[in-house]
C-alpha cells in the first residue's frame, strides 16, 4: 500500500505484470473510489461548464461522457476532468484524487456569475473500473443492458448484480471497458461479485504502466499548472471558444511532448534528456512495458528539438540511447 491522493492504494495484488497482461489480453478491475465527484445542475450549468473548461460540453447530449480540460487562469491546466451529462441541466464531472480541494475552489471561485448548483458527491459515489477486451462478455450476463449497444463514452443507468448502477464506457488503459458508478456503501459487495466472475483485481503499477503505453497523460507528470497543456498532443481538447484562461493556451508552448524507446535501462521521472550532450528536457513518465518488453517513457523537450530521431536520457551520470517513436506506443 502507498500513499496516493490521501489516500492508501494498492500498488499490485498478484503482480504488476500478470495485471497489466490480464487487462491487455482478459479483463481487469480497478477500484478508483478514490476520485473526485462534483454534480454541477441548474439553468445555468451548461454556460459555467463552458466558462470553466476548453472541450465544447455544448456537443454533449444527456447518456454521453467528454474528455475535458480545466485551464488555469494564468496558464497551465488546473486539472484534466471527465464530464458525464446526466440530463438536460445537469452533469457529473470526476476529476483527479489529488486535485479535489483545488478543483472544487477553483469551481466555486468561478459559479458565482452563473445560475448554478455544484455539490461535492465524492464520498458518495464508489468507482470501479473494469478494463479489457472480454469486459463486455464478463459482465453481459449479469446486467439487464444490452452493453454492445452502448459505445464509447455512453453513461447510463443500469442493474448490475441486482444493485442500481451508473456504467460509463470509458477508462484509462488504452483498452475497452466500463467504469461502474456505485453507491459507495455497496462498492465492496459489487466489488466481490466482478472478483468472482472472474477479473483480475489490479493496483497503481498497472494502472500507470497501462495508460502510459496508451500514451494517456497524468497529471503531475504531463499535465500541471506550469506545464503548457498544447505541449502534449491533445490539441483536439481546445476548441474555439472564450474560456478561463484562454489567451495563455492559445500562446505557442515552448516544449514538446514525445514518447521515447529504451533498449535496457529503465527511466523514470525527472531524468535528463539530452540532444549533443545539451540537456533540452526531462522525462515525465517512465517503465519497463511489460506489452514490449522494452522500457518506455514520456519526456518534455524544447520544441526545437521534439524532432530530433535520438536522444539520450541520463541515468546515474551516464548517457543511454533513446529513439524518439510516435505516441502512442500501444493502440488496440
Amino acid at each position: 500500500m502507498v500513499p496516493f491522493g490521501g489516500w492508501d492504494m494498492p500498488v499490485q495484488y498478484a503482480g504488476v505484470k500478470a495485471e497489466h497482461d490480464a487487462v491487455r489480453t482478459s479483463a481487469g478491475v480497478f477500484d478508483v473510489s478514490h476520485m473526485g465527484d462534483f454534480r454541477v445542475q441548474g439553468p445555468g450549468a451548461l454556460a459555467f461548464l463552458q466558462h470553466v473548461t476548453t472541450n465544447d460540453v455544448s456537443k454533449l447530449k444527456p447518456g454521453r461522457a467528454q474528455y475535458n480540460w480545466l485551464p488555469g487562469v494564468s496558464g497551465g491546466l488546473v486539472d484534466d476532468i471527465y464530464i458525464y451529462m446526466v440530463a438536460e441541466n445537469e452533469y457529473l464531472t470526476v476529476v483527479n484524487a489529488s486535485n479535489i480541494a483545488k478543483d472544487w475552489a477553483h469551481l466555486q471561485q468561478h459559479a458565482g456569475e452563473f445560475d448554478v448548483t455544484l455539490t461535492d458527491e465524492s464520498d458518495r459515489w464508489g468507482l470501479l473500473a473494469v478494463q479489457g477486451p472480454q469486459t463486455e462478455s464478463l459482465l453481459q450476463p449479469h446486467t439487464d443492458t444490452d452493453l454492445s449497444s452502448r459505445k464509447k463514452n455512453a453513461f447510463f443507468p443500469a442493474k448490475l448484480f441486482g444493485f442500481d448502477v451508473m456504467l460509463a464506457r470509458t477508462g484509462y488503459t488504452g483498452e475497452d471497458g466500463f467504469e461502474v458508478f456505485v453507491d459507495a456503501s455497496e462498492a465492496e459487495t459489487v466489488w466481490d461479485k466482478l472478483l468472482a466472475i472472474g477479473l483480475t483485481p489490479a493496483g497503481l503499477g498497472a494502472r500507470d504502466t497501462l495508460r502510459l503505453e496508451a500514451g494517456f497523460p497524468l497529471y503531475g507528470h504531463e499535465f500541471s499548472d506550469t506545464i503548457h497543456p498544447l505541449s502534449s498532443t491533445y490539441s483536439w481538447v481546445v476548441k474555439d471558444k472564450t474560456h478561463v484562461g484562454h489567451e495563455h493556451i492559445r500562446a505557442a508552448p515552448t516544449q514538446t511532448l514525445v514518447g521515447l524507446k529504451l533498449e535496457r535501462v529503465p527511466v523514470r521521472e525527472g531524468y535528463p534528456v539530452k540532444v549533443g550532450g545539451a540537456v533540452v528536457g526531462h522525462v515525465t513518465s517512465g517503465t519497463s512495458s511489460p506489452t514490449f518488453g522494452h522500457p518506455i517513457a514520456m519526456a518534455l523537450v524544447n520544441a526545437e528539438h521534439a524532432g530530433a530521431d535520438v536522444f539520450d536520457v541520463e541515468v546515474r551520470g551516464k548517457d543511454h540511447p533513446a529513439t524518439r517513436v510516435a505516441l502512442p506506443f500501444y493502440k488496440r
